[in-house]
């Protein structure tokens, strides 16, 4: 049930955080970086709850250590952005958190695929 609901938490918030993101790189919407900030903190939290009951369930330390780490880099730079490059050439800092984000969102799914792939050959053993 864990798994589960971590897993959902970052697919849902996941995508939000993407789509939010493209309306402030459209100019639209910024007064919902608060929200971004609120769904990325929840999206990290999901994250690493995914990836300590993984370890916990025998996935590979590589992969949840990886995702935990990717967790925390997202997060700080989410929160430090801002006052990373401010000039014309921030949009660098934007596409390294995007980036870092979409291989966060990536991990996860690896985790969730791994935990699935283990329940189903536990089941049919």
């Amino acid at each position: 049930m864990t798994v589960t609901i971590s897993q959902w938490l970052v697919r849902i918030t996941g995508v939000l955080q993407l789509i939010l993101g493209l309306l402030f790189w459209i100019g639209d919407a910024l007064s919902l970086v608060p929200l971004h900030m609120l769904l990325g903190t929840l999206f990290v939290l999901g994250l690493w709850l995914l990836a300590v009951t993984a370890w916990q369930l025998g996935v590979p330390p590589g992969l949840t250590i990886g995702a935990g780490l990717l967790g925390l880099i997202v997060l700080l730079l989410g929160f430090t952005q801002m006052s990373l490059l401010p000039s014309g050439a921030h949009w660098i800092i934007q596409v390294i958190h995007l980036l870092l984000g979409v291989g966060a969102v990536a991990s996860g799914e690896m985790i969730g695929g791994r935990l699935r792939r283990g329940r189903a050959a536990a089941s049919a053993a």
